[in-house]
């Protein structure tokens, strides 16, 4: 019997050592960590396929729009780096598989082609790269596809990612205590091949761009994305202390202005931010947000909360009928018992309309520090998506930051709408000079 010996970096050595059900790395820029799963999946297929056992070795990405978004490449080269492997695979222009016609490669975006999982053969491994942007629901959905077990296998989940939020739903597994869960952590130190020109990239980050360094190449959660419309009014809002612990008027009312998503795995986010207007001042009490929940889970939060009385501030499609049920965002929340408002549509350019209204009314605001912190991640990474030929703004990139940012500025463009007065013009007479 032959035996193959691979590198990989040494801290991911135990994550692929004996069973699991999880296997993942996360971090920074030059860690290697896609390239070793890309080659571990290959060897893992390699393996299956030599001891008889046949099936599908899917790797997906949240967005995938054709094969050249995938991981093809990737698997590719790792292929190539090693005879044994490159022996094994018959590796095509937009495919791969095994040439005993055991084990073959599936691409797929999770956005677009998730229900797909299910009516797919019997799936060894799913290796999703790029995890961060995950939904919940999509992980609920690709959990249970992932049932197919052997006297000494079971089906597997491989996640590799680039933190970027806490509340992203890849983190998860980060944080669970379950031994058949190996995750870690894996940056640019822990590759002992880190090429020399990517530190050049490292210190040049670090000397010019020292606000993007942590995220890019030691894995730390993002605050702010690169123009990113708020962070100028962010930034002024920490330094000003403007970030705290805020409490709400008893004596005023309160209002939740809300983006509308959806039900289903591939739903948007419902998101919904809980403000007072105390005189000129804004206070932003409460954040929530949820992905694929019925309308009946957001009523339920507000209740939980103290929030009954609150009166629902919808955007203009809040008042559109249900095509198969006849009720509207509107029409339920007034049966739940809320007071509920809906803003006119806003015409051609409402989203200018809302990022202007939320930079002029920033100062104004206060926002809860604690209560708030997922929204202002959402905040701070709403960003214009580029034409990088014309170098010219598109308009705001359509993410998971664009929920709460438009709920967000439909309360700006609210505030200013009903902007409170502070003061009365007065008309005095004239006076003559005797």
């Amino acid at each position: 019997m032959s035996e193959a010996r691979i590198w990989l970096p040494k801290k991911l050595k135990p994550v692929f050592l004996g069973p699991a059900d999880v296997r993942g790395a996360y971090g920074g820029r030059g860690s290697a960590k896609t390239r070793s799963f890309a080659k571990m999946i290959a060897v893992r297929g390699y393996q299956f396929g030599m001891s008889g056992t046949s099936g599908i070795l899917v790797c997906a990405r949240q967005f995938m729009n054709s094969l050249e978004d995938s991981s093809l490449e990737e698997v590719k080269r790792a292929i190539e780096e090693e005879p044994f492997l490159s022996a094994y695979y018959d590796v095509g222009e937009k495919y791969i598989k095994s040439k005993d016609g055991r084990i073959s490669f599936a691409f797929c975006g999770l956005d677009r082609s998730i229900l797909s999982l299910k009516s797919k053969g019997r799936i060894l491994i799913l290796w999703i790269d790029e995890g961060e942007p995950v939904t919940g629901p999509a992980f609920d959905i690709v959990e249970p596809t992932l049932r197919e077990e052997g006297s000494d296998w079971n089906a597997e989940l491989w996640l590799t990612w680039n933190p970027a939020r806490k509340s992203a739903a890849v983190e998860r597994y980060r944080r669970s205590n379950d031994p058949r869960i190996k995750i870690v952590e894996l940056n640019w130190r822990d590759n002992p091949k880190f090429p020399e020109t990517l530190e050049r990239k490292r210190i040049r980050c670090l000397e010019e761009e020292p606000h993007k360094y942590d995220h890019i190449w030691e894995g730390g959660y993002l605050t702010l994305a690169d123009g990113a419309y708020f962070a100028k009014q962010l930034a002024d809002a920490k330094a000003g202390g403007r970030i705290s612990k805020v409490a709400a008027d008893p004596l005023l009312s309160l209002r939740a202005y809300v983006d509308i998503g959806g039900t289903g795995a591939r739903a948007d986010a419902f998101a919904m931010w809980i403000v007072q207007f105390v005189g000129r001042e804004v206070r932003v009490l409460n954040y929530y947000e949820a992905v694929g929940q019925e309308l009946a889970a957001h009523v339920q939060w507000l209740r939980d909360n103290g929030y009954e009385k609150v009166q629902i501030v919808l955007p203009h499609d809040g008042a559109s009928n249900d095509k198969v049920y006849a009720v509207s965002y509107e029409s339920a929340l007034r049966s739940a018992g809320f007071s509920v408002r809906v803003i006119p549509n806003m015409g051609k350019g409402a989203a200018a309309q809302r990022i202007e209204a939320v930079r002029r009314i920033m100062p104004n605001v206060w926002f809860d520090e604690a209560k708030t912190e997922p929204g202002r991640e959402a905040l701070g990474w709403y960003h214009p998506k580029k034409d990088d030929k014309r170098q010219i703004d598109l308009g705001p990139e359509h993410d998971w930051s664009s929920h709460g940012a438009d709920a967000f500025g439909l309360m700006a463009v609210d505030y200013e709408q009903n902007k409170p007065q502070t003061y009365k013009q007065l008309n005095y007479p004239k006076l003559g000079v005797a």
